[in-house]
């Protein structure tokens, strides 16, 4: 294998793929990424078994094809270090991929593309191609609220579910929900709901871009395929059922409060600092237009803060962990957010006043 490559052309995919592969693995393979060249296109491929990413590079000018692998970190480095002013080159001696950049020479260890685990195929069951921007920002109003290696495996990812009228982004750790949707038209004659890893979802989110090009997803019994533009992403999903969201939203609240979004979650965000470590509960007093928010901690310290809101009726004082809260405001881009309450033992129901497309709900906590 012998080829020469711009260093933008090669460090831009390597970073990406840097993200994947992980750096402590049970098999050396998967600490590399596999490098394939043929004519004037060079495919790089990064995995950690649960995702891969395929980056393909044109033009390239290819003198000898050929495949090999070679450490994915290690390279990626080598390349951000190099100038931009020499092209960089690629050949493989024997077991060793030699890199030339003007004065510079880097020889670098290799293992067989052989040894490279491949991504099963998978049978298609479902296509959906939406923008970028949606699926970018359905993520990010979402996923924050995945758990983290929680036993129920099942939470530890993001519901993504397709009906013929809308598609939608869901995800918990039991204690917050989070929903976002997206109204289109999307032919799915049956409802469907797959569970993305969190590592997928990550990944993929780093991969989108706020534009109004589109993302092809490809639904397959065991794997989510995304391509966007030069990148193909796949990554295998969770078996599991994902519970009843539905069942989860509070209906009926007859509290609604209504506060600016900013000023909220300053005031959250200054009351949580004395909030207990490990807890983070705040108080939350609600009177006709005005909030209170009360936080302390085992060593006596206290924090009392307070702000206008729209709200008629009763007073009512209400308990959450800081931190969830201080999520959703981050998540909702809304000038202003509505909480829908109903008694100190009910969740909370937030959202934008005038946009469904995004819902959360906070479950209360005793204090």
């Amino acid at each position: 294998m012998k080829l020469t490559i711009s260093r933008e052309s090669l460090l831009t995919p390597l970073q990406s793929i840097s993200g994947v592969v992980e750096r402590k693995q049970t098999m050396p393979v998967l600490s590399n990424v596999l490098l394939e060249a043929e004519e004037n296109t060079l495919t790089l491929t990064g995995t950690n078994m649960e995702v891969e990413l395929v980056a393909r590079v044109t033009p390239v000018h290819v003198d000898q094809p050929g495949r090999i692998t070679v450490p994915a970190r290690k390279l990626s480095d080598i390349c951000r270090a190099l100038g931009d002013e020499a092209p960089i080159e690629l050949s493989l001696e024997g077991d060793r991929l030699h890199l030339r950049c003007g004065a510079s020479h880097f020889t670098l260890s290799t293992l067989p593309a052989e040894h490279f685990p491949n991504v099963e195929d998978d049978a298609e069951s479902f296509r959906l191609e939406l923008p970028q921007k949606e699926l970018e920002r359905m993520l990010d109003a979402t996923a924050f609220a995945m758990a983290q290696q929680d036993v129920r495996y099942y939470l530890n990812g993001l519901l993504l579910e397709v009906d013929s009228g809308h598609v939608r982004t869901v995800a918990t750790d039991g204690h917050r929900l989070a929903m976002a949707r997206l109204a289109m038209d999307t032919g799915c004659a049956n409802p469907l709901q797959v569970i993305v890893p969190r590592k997928g979802v990550l990944e993929l989110a780093r991969l989108l871009e706020d534009v109004e090009t589109t993302v092809t997803l490809v639904i397959g019994d065991n794997h989510l395929r995304a391509t966007i533009g030069a990148y193909t992403f796949t990554s295998k999903l969770i078996e599991g059922k994902f519970p009843d969201y539905n069942r989860v939203i509070p209906r009926g609240g007859d509290k609604v409060v209504v506060a600016d979004r900013t000023t909220l979650k300053n005031t959250l965000q200054r009351a949580g600092i004395l909030s207990h470590e490990n807890i983070r509960g705040v108080r939350l007093s609600l009177s006709p237009n005005q909030l209170e928010i009360f936080a302390n901690n085992p060593d006596q310290e206290q924090a009392e803060d307070a702000l206008p809101v729209e709200y008629q009726g009763e007073s009512l004082q209400i308990g959450f962990n800081v931190g969830y809260l201080v999520d959703v405001m981050s998540a909702l881009d809304d000038d202003q957010v509505k909480i829908t309450l109903s008694n100190p033992n009910a969740s909370a129901l937030i959202e934008g006043p005038g946009d469904d497309r995004c819902l959360y709900v906070v479950m209360p906590m005793r204090l």
